[in-house]
């Protein structure tokens, strides 16, 4: 699973996006170019046709989306669903491209946590209020409100969620019992229990600490559980804080003393790999890595079974999550619509999730069908506290940009090319100059 590689900065043609009308010059699917308008509608007819173009991230996730396509064939015949997945690196540019175009690729997206301010500012979503409202039996307000959050910009709700990104503490039981140890609530029982863990064969934690994306995710959580936060309630950056500075220098001493050797530009793969072959005790990642940490055919052999999910210590986490979203330039917004409100429907949730899917309904992480399957009741209660008490990557425009300066600071500190001091004080100026 390649997940958050970023690179690059937001393609300059964001910025330069006028207001697009919901009525497009598109091609609607159905062989060629066609004036397409959004209805608006919630409810959308039945015998509806189109062809809806969707360009997803190639995870997990979007397979399991992939399978329940034929499902909603079932109630619309007549709308084609046809996938394109990519990695993250090749999405971005992608979908500018498309907003931009007078003959779009895509007419419904998934939209990550920190391009949905930039995309929705410059007129390349369709606005969604109107068709959430109408939607017979919806029940909106059942998404973690974290998720949806996310989705709304200026009060107006550009998008619904899709999948989630929260992180959590995923450790290994059978060492934890072996060392004495009970799951760290505090910032400080962390630090003491990775060091204890590590053993001559073993890291007490796989972290990733890869300049950029991949630090400023991880550390975040860290900082949360030091009592420090990203944003202020005016957000404001707060990131040169004597919260912060502890928070880092827990994240160094943990690195320097409980992580792999010489992992300092390791990411979710290469940690993934340590913990589930049992070079590494724990670490802190995506909470729905505890079914493939846990599925005896993957890639824990022996060891599938032993690992459980915590919230982080201090019980707050970061969130990043993907929604789904019509592009103002959508050549076929209803039948986008008639599939996005399918899929994330109570009904069709419960389906997602119960194969393995990310979270996004309280009401799913309840309902008797998903607590009975394979992946255990105390890991789907993991996650309801997780997704409750949970703080996205980024807040306004320019979050991408944001994300990637104050990550290569981090990572200096961690390098030990800078002190903490100077790296949190560059990441504060470097953060304030994006998003100031």
């Amino acid at each position: 699973m390649s997940l958050r590689k970023k690179s690059g900065r937001f393609a300059a043609g964001v910025a330069l996006a006028g207001a697009i009308a919901l009525t497009a010059t598109a091609c609607a699917g159905s062989g060629g170019p066609a004036e397409v308008t959004s209805s608006g509608l919630g409810d959308i007819p039945k015998d509806t046709s189109g062809t809806v173009r969707i360009l997803m991230e190639n995870v997990p996730d979007t397979d399991i989306v992939k399978d329940l396509v034929s499902e909603f064939n079932t109630v619309y015949p007549d709308i084609t669903v046809d996938i394109e997945s990519l990695t993250f690196d090749q999405m971005r540019d992608k979908l500018v491209s498309s907003f931009q175009s007078p003959d779009p690729a895509y007419d419904l997206i998934v939209a990550d946590n920190p391009w949905m301010v930039d995309f929705a500012q410059a007129g390349f979503l369709e606005p969604l209020d109107e068709r959430i409202d109408s939607t017979t039996d919806y029940d909106a307000d059942d998404f973690f409100t974290p998720l949806t959050d996310i989705t709304t910009v200026d009060d107006v709700r550009y998008g619904v969620p899709f999948y989630n990104y929260a992180l959590g503490y995923l450790y290994n039981t059978a060492d934890y019992e072996a060392a004495g140890l009970q799951v760290p609530t505090t910032l400080d029982e962390l630090v003491s229990d990775v060091t204890t863990l590590k053993t001559a064969d073993r890291a007490g934690i796989a972290m990733q600490p890869q300049r950029g994306y991949k630090i400023f995710e991880e550390w975040a959580n860290w900082l949360f559980a030091a009592g420090g936060s990203i944003y202020d309630d005016e957000g404001n950056i707060t990131l040169d804080t004597p919260e912060a500075k502890a928070a880092l220098e827990a994240y160094i001493d943990a690195y320097q003393n409980a992580a792999p050797a010489n992992s300092l530009n390791w990411a979710f793969d290469e940690a993934f790999r340590s913990v589930s072959s049992g070079e590494a005790a724990s670490m802190i990642s995506y909470n729905w890595n505890l079914p493939a940490l846990n599925d005896p055919a993957g890639a824990s052999g022996d060891l599938a079974g032993q690992f459980k999910l915590a919230p982080m210590p201090g019980g707050k986490q970061v969130l990043g999550a993907w929604s789904w979203a019509i592009p103002s330039n959508s050549g076929a917004p209803d039948a986008a619509w008639a599939f996005a409100s399918w899929i994330t429907s109570k009904a069709v949730d419960v389906e997602r999730v119960s194969a393995g899917g990310a979270a996004i309904r309280e009401s799913t992480l309840e309902d008797p069908a998903v607590l009975d399957d394979g992946f255990g009741a105390d890991y789907y209660e993991a996650v309801k506290q997780i997704l409750s008490d949970a703080a996205p990557l980024s807040q306004g425009a320019g979050g991408e940009e944001m994300i990637q300066a104050v990550g290569t600071e981090l990572n200096e500190a961690v390098a030990g090319t800078k002190s903490v001091d100077d790296a949190l004080r560059d990441a504060q100026s470097a953060a304030e100059k994006t998003q100031g």
